[in-house]
Parts: C-alpha cells; sequence; structure tokens
C-alpha cells in the first residue's frame, strides 16, 4: 500500500488503531494536553543546564559533562509523577478509554549533532521495528517535538519496508537481558555503543519519509513501522519526547499487523501501566507473549539502578 500520513483530529481512538494497524502515520495538529506536555519538558531540560542553552550546551560543555547531565535529567522526566499525568491527559484529549489503554513510561529523546554524541543517551536509532525489542505488534508509538526539529534532526520513515520482511539481528535481543544490563549501561557509552540494539543486517533500508511537526503535534503509528533517527547535521541540539501504548482489548485479540520478522525474546507487555490506575497488565494476559527470554534476566525494569547518589 502507499504511505498514507493523515492529519484528521477527530478520529476515535479504536479507528486509529486500526488504520495505524494497516500502515497509516497520523500526524495530529498542535493540541493544548500536548503542548503542556512539551513545555513542562522544556522545563525540567531548561533546569537542568542551568546558564547553557540547552539547544547550544554541546558547543560549551566536554561530551562526559553533558551525558552526566542528560542522565539524571532523562530519568527525572521520565519517573516523575508529573509526567504520568500529563501523559493520561494526552489519552484522554484523543479519546482513548483510560480503563482500557495501558502506556509505558515517556521518554525524552535528547539528540545533539552527530559529530558531537550518538551514543548510550544521546543513541541514534537506525533503521528499526519496535517489534524487534520485544515488543508486541499491536503496540502503538508516539512521538512529539520539544524544540531544534527539523528536517535535519527529526525521525525518518522507511515505508518500502512496510510489511515487508528484513534481514535483522532481532533473533540476538531477549527484552530480560536488556532490562537487567543494557538500560542501566546506557551512561556509560560516549564514542560507541556496543548493546545489542536491533539492526538491518547489510540491507538497504530503501526511501525515506521525513515528517517535521510544530510543537504541540504528535505523531502516530505503528510499532512495525521500520523507522529511524536522522543523524542530527545542524548546530543545535533535538529534544522531543515519545511514549508507547496498548489496548487491552488489542492484547487479547491478538490486533495488529502480522509479524514478517521479529525473532527477539521475551516481552516487553510487563512495563506497562494501566492510564487510570497504573496498574500492570494482567499476568495471564502477559502470559500470551512471554516468547522464551533469558532465566537470569530481569523481567521489569528498576529505575532505581539509575539513581545518581
Amino acid at each position: 500500500m502507499a504511505f498514507v500520513i493523515s492529519t484528521e483530529s477527530d478520529v476515535t481512538d479504536e479507528a486509529r488503531r486500526e488504520r495505524i494497524f494497516s500502515g497509516e502515520v497520523f500526524c495530529f495538529p498542535p493540541r493544548d494536553s500536548i503542548r503542556a506536555f512539551s513545555e513542562f519538558a522544556w522545563e525540567l531540560i531548561e533546569a537542568a543546564f542551568r546558564a547553557h542553552n540547552p539547544l547550544t550546551a554541546h558547543d560549551d560543555l566536554p561530551v562526559e559533562e553533558y551525558v552526566r547531565i542528560l542522565g539524571p535529567l532523562k530519568t527525572g522526566f521520565t519517573h516523575h509523577p508529573h509526567s504520568k499525568e500529563l501523559l493520561r491527559n494526552v489519552l484522554v484529549d484523543l479519546g482513548a478509554d483510560i480503563t482500557r489503554t495501558y502506556f509505558d513510561v515517556p521518554k525524552l529523546r535528547a539528540v545533539p549533532p552527530a559529530s558531537y554524541l550518538t551514543a548510550g543517551l544521546g543513541y541514534n536509532y537506525t533503521p528499526h521495528r519496535d517489534t524487534w525489542y520485544s515488543s508486541p505488534q499491536c503496540q502503538n508509538n508516539w512521538w512529539a517535538p520539544i524544540l531544534g526539529v527539523t528536517d535535519k534532526s527529526c525521525m525518518a520513515f522507511h515505508p518500502e519496508f512496510w510489511q515487508r520482511p528484513t534481514d535483522n539481528s532481532s533473533a540476538e535481543f531477549d527484552a530480560y537481558e536488556w532490562n537487567r544490563s543494557s538500560r542501566r549501561d546506557a551512561a556509560l557509552y560516549i564514542k560507541e555503543d556496543p548493546r545489542p540494539h536491533p539492526r538491518l543486517s547489510g540491507q538497504d533500508p530503501g526511501s525515506e519519509v521525513r515528517i517535521v511537526g510544530e510543537v504541540g503535534s504528535i505523531l502516530s503509528f505503528s510499532g512495525a513501522q521500520l523507522h529511524a533517527t536522522v543523524p542530527n547535521t545542524t548546530g543545535q541540539a533535538r529534544f522531543s519526547f515519545d511514549f508507547r501504548t496498548i489496548s487491552l482489548d488489542d492484547l487479547i485479540a491478538k490486533a495488529g499487523p502480522p509479524n514478517v520478522d521479529s525473532h527477539s525474546t521475551g516481552t516487553s507487555v510487563r512495563d506497562y501501566l494501566r492510564a487510570d490506575t497504573y496498574d500492570r497488565v494482567p499476568d495471564e494476559i502477559v502470559a500470551l507473549y512471554d516468547r522464551g527470554g533469558s532465566t537470569d534476566g530481569v523481567l521489569v525494569f528498576d529505575p532505581s539502578v539509575l539513581e545518581v547518589t
């Protein structure tokens, strides 16, 4: 099918999910709920960088100091109680049933110029599907710009590979081993990133589509889309945030596009929190998705290992 981008803002949550599972990408125009989330993130970013302009701090700071700032900033945003509240407000605003919708905690992304940092906390994702990271096929991805997003520092989709199998390294990815060490160790990597991120195996990702949204806008797309970080070739850092959601109904029905090439083990479904109560997905539903996985690994990541003392 052709790569379809929709800017409809009055589509129901159920219809949106069905359409992204068919390969469509939604770019919702700016909304107050998303703008509030972006503004809160920027407040935390400015506080973390203090006297430095976050967009150009890489010009003033050694990369080691930059990473020392990013660590607690990213963790603080992800696990801040207000971030969960703001995320829930976005879901309500977009018509989701928060008694049936689960979210993974939001992530803050900082992408300074590629000549400065592309590993660890500033990792530039090569073409991948989130499903290669042990995510369910019904996962919904959400991505919102904060500041510094241009066509030279955004995210790219590779539409030729929608539902087209690729050669990739997802068989080497285990969710529980990732929880045990790789998530914890991100701040250690500055020059190179040896973590087992799933990647294409010598295959060209084909054409790309770059989408640049205004502050307050948000993208919604299937976790099965092949997408990547565009290496930042501007003079400013790019800040964005993203999160993922799943519908309990979709989990039970095993909805979503067919799995064409993911061979990862374990599951990320335990990471998700119910939007109204923050309860985790019931064990009997998790069991539907728990494909193997390391017996020595960690089922649910513990953010306390990232705390700075």
